[in-house]
Order: C-alpha cells, then structure tokens, then sequence
C-alpha cells in the first residue's frame, strides 16, 4: 500500500540505486508501522531540477499510504528528509515532499481494490 516516489538531479550509481532503495523501504514501513511487502519505492536519478532559483541537489518525494495519518506528517517530513539528507547528500531545505491518503477505493492491488 505505501508508495515513495523520489525524484532528484543527483546521479546515483545503480549500484548506490539498490542500496537506497532498500534503506528508503525499511524506512517507509517503519515510520508508517506497515509490512515492508506492500511496500514500493520509486527513485529516479538525474532529472533535470530547478528549485529556489539553482540547480543544486534538490528532490521532490511523493508518499501516498491508506490511511496516512495527516497529524504525524511532520514527523514523516523530519525523518524522510533526514534520511535523504544523510543517503544523498541534499539538504533538508531542499526537498519538498507531498503526502497523500487516498481512499481505499482509490487504490487497486491484485486484481481488486483495498
């Protein structure tokens, strides 16, 4: 159900590429308290970003989750963007994350919907 998509100008190596993905998919189940087999990371590297006027490393990460609880996104943003900051190198003031919990009826998986 939890989907992380990462975006940034940064190149990572696709052997760097395995290793963040496993340490972002540990991190989302943790901080959501869900099983790490729905979880699904996306990260693409190297895209062209602009962000406060330069192109220094930046990253938009989006987090959809049923249920995401919409009082402890704070707390996601700290820990995400920590995370990312100590991964990637690109600071905290440089990643705009947006969350989101869609309806269950709004999220298909296996043929069905949740």
């Amino acid at each position: 159900m939890p989907y992380l998509k990462l975006e940034t100008n940064q190149i990572i190596s696709p052997e760097s590429c395995q290793q963040q993905l496993q340490k972002l998919s540990k991190s989302v189940a943790e901080i959501l308290g869900k099983s790490e087999d729905y979880v699904m990371i996306s990260l693409e590297s190297a895209k062209p970003m602009f962000f406060a006027g330069s192109s220094n490393p930046t990253a938009f990460v989006e987090l959809k989750s049923l249920g995401l609880p919409e009082e402890q996104t704070a707390t996601f943003s700290k820990v995400l963007c920590t995370l990312i900051e100590a991964q990637m190198g690109i600071k905290a003031d440089r990643i705009y994350i947006e969350f989101n919990g869609p309806a269950r009826h709004m999220w298909g998986w296996n043929g069905k919907t949740f």
